[in-house]
């Protein structure tokens, strides 16, 4: 897929997070993928290979829903590292 931010591809899992006191739904690839490529690199600098893994995850499954449970995982690990969930 050209625009990963475009995908509707459902993740396995909806995760909820509160960020700056706003609760947010991440349900898609497109969603997820905006989130984490939204920070800066440097936001993400302390688990920068979760991340790495995460994105790439997430551009793979844009192409191939087959895909979305390892994106899932991949997301899931970040999230708990970044104890966002």
């Amino acid at each position: 897929m050209d625009n990963v931010s475009d995908s509707v591809t459902k993740l396995q899992a909806t995760f909820r997070i509160t960020v700056n006191g706003e609760s947010v739904a991440i349900a898609t690839v497109g969603q997820a993928y905006d989130f984490i490529t939204r920070l800066s690199t440097v936001e993400w600098v302390e688990c920068r290979a979760l991340h790495e893994e995460a994105r790439t995850a997430l551009e793979a499954a844009a192409g191939n829903a087959m895909l979305s449970r390892k994106a899932t995982d991949a997301l899931r690990a970040l999230f708990a590292r970044t104890k966002l969930l």
